[in-house]
């Protein structure tokens, strides 16, 4: 139950990235021109399977230098609680480093333990030479991947996004596509499609939320194609507000419990 807990909460960041393909964000000399965050960013998941809460996920941005690039980290974490934690323990850490001016991936970390199944990876991207350079310390196996500019690992996708697009670029019903890297999979890709837009009850008040359905794939994990939905707020920030999918046995949902300083006003509409 936990595994399929945590694959949904990346996901999450999966689902937005993929306009990435066709939106770019037009960079000034301080960074992105209007970011949608700032360091100190910090936002919190409760996960639901059913009527039981399972699970917390968090993702905290901060600023740093990584060699000579000025560089975002993220950290993610995701653990399992309560009832949960007894039967299928989760400790997953993900990290991202990725440019201040382009958005762009420098190393991607993967440290995940779920049920006693774990992962130990290390991707450092290479641009000048055009390599992703992938390390499984657990199996002491190093691999090199062609790459593009336009690639991205699991993290630096999401906040990549939040400012490569504006609403007013999205097309209602239309499908993107993405290239994205962060296991010894290889690269693959990822297809995502705008729905619309809807107002959502959250703890903090109704929301106008962007809702979008990625594709994942069908008969391991999910029941369809689409059974996996994502609501991104509608505003400057463009953060996660709540994900929802239909598992072969039961659903599961992970709605945004805290946040800390956000860049921009949180829009909150007013009954």
């Amino acid at each position: 139950m936990a595994s399929r807990l945590l694959s949904a909460l990346i996901l999450f960041g999966l689902s937005l990235s993929a306009l990435n393909a066709q939106y770019r964000p037009k960079p000034d000399a301080a960074g992105w021109e209007h970011s949608a965050f700032k360091p100190g960013e910090w936002l919190k998941f409760r996960v639901h399977y059913g009527i039981f809460n399972a699970s917390y996920a968090t993702l905290h941005l901060t600023s740093e230098t990584l060699g000579d690039n000025p560089v975002y980290h993220v950290v993610g974490t995701g653990k399992t609680t309560g009832l949960a934690s007894i039967f299928f323990k989760v400790d997953d850490r993900y990290e991202s480093y990725f440019g201040k001016i382009d958005g762009r991936p420098h190393r991607f970390i993967r440290k995940i333990d779920e049920g006693g199944y774990t992962r130990d990876v290390e991707i450092n991207f290479d641009y000048s030479q055009q390599k992703a350079l992938y390390h499984d310390k657990k199996k002491e196996e190093k691999k090199q991947f062609d790459i593009e500019y336009s690639i991205h690992d699991l993290i630096s996708a999401f906040y990549y996004l939040r400012n490569a697009y504006e609403v007013s670029d999205l097309v209602l019903g239309e499908s993107l596509e993405l290239k994205v890297l962060f296991d010894d999979d290889g690269i693959f890709t990822f297809r995502l499609k705008y729905v619309g837009v809807e107002i959502l009850k959250t703890k903090f008040g109704n929301v106008e939320c962007l809702k979008f359905r990625p594709f994942v794939q069908s008969g391991r994990v999910f029941k369809e194609e689409e059974s996996l939905s994502l609501w991104v707020s509608n505003d400057k920030n463009k953060i996660p507000i709540r994900i929802q999918a239909d598992l072969l046995v039961g659903s599961i949902k992970a709605d945004l419990e805290a946040y800390n300083s956000l860049k921009n006003q949180f829009k909150i509409i007013l009954d």
